[in-house]
């Protein structure tokens, strides 16, 4: 498996082909996109302060992506004839065998599976590269992320440390 090259086709639940591909160097725009179509909700869910958009330093982060220590997913459907990124999953090694996970799912896409099609993709390739454990910050809140984690098939164990979910999913 290329994990730059990664690519996979997901159904959603209302019947519409996604597509699970490697964040590519020329995203940038799709990236910035799919931020300003998601809410003020969203975004604080992700980031866990109050966010409009991204500075050009975490634009940077975000698209520097080594398929090592840093892997990133999108998932991508076709509107009007070319790709737009409607969600993007990444984790970021944090010592070796275990890499910190985080999602966003454009609002007007979420409940339709693209975070649980992230996570499975996301999984795999953790799996391939022989990671062993995945964990994830999540605000108490949000409730769909944490549920994307309870189905993932994994061993999920959890701590609550005011307002925050601290999950770590074993992969072996």
């Amino acid at each position: 498996m290329e994990v730059a090259k990664y690519e996979a086709v997901e159904t959603l639940r209302d019947g519409r082909q996604t597509r699970v591909r490697a964040l590519k160097s020329d995203d940038r725009a799709g990236l910035l996109s799919a931020v300003s179509k998601s809410s003020a909700q969203s975004l604080y869910r992700r980031f866990f302060s109050p966010k409009r958009s991204l500075t050009e330093d975490e634009v940077a982060y975000f698209m520097d992506v080594d398929f090592v220590d840093h892997v990133a997913l999108v998932a991508e459907l076709e509107e009007d004839g070319r790709g737009v990124i409607i969600g993007g999953g990444r984790y970021v090694l944090v010592e070796p065998g275990k890499a910190e996970v985080a999602f966003a799912v454009v609002d007007r896409y979420q409940e339709q599976g693209v975070g649980t099609a992230l996570m499975r993709h996301l999984v795999a390739i953790a799996r391939h590269v022989g990671l062993e454990e995945l964990t994830a910050e999540v605000l108490a809140d949000n409730i769909s992320m944490l549920k994307v984690f309870e189905k993932s098939g994994l061993r999920v164990s959890t701590t609550r440390d005011s307002g925050v979910i601290h999950v770590a999913l074993r992969l072996s």
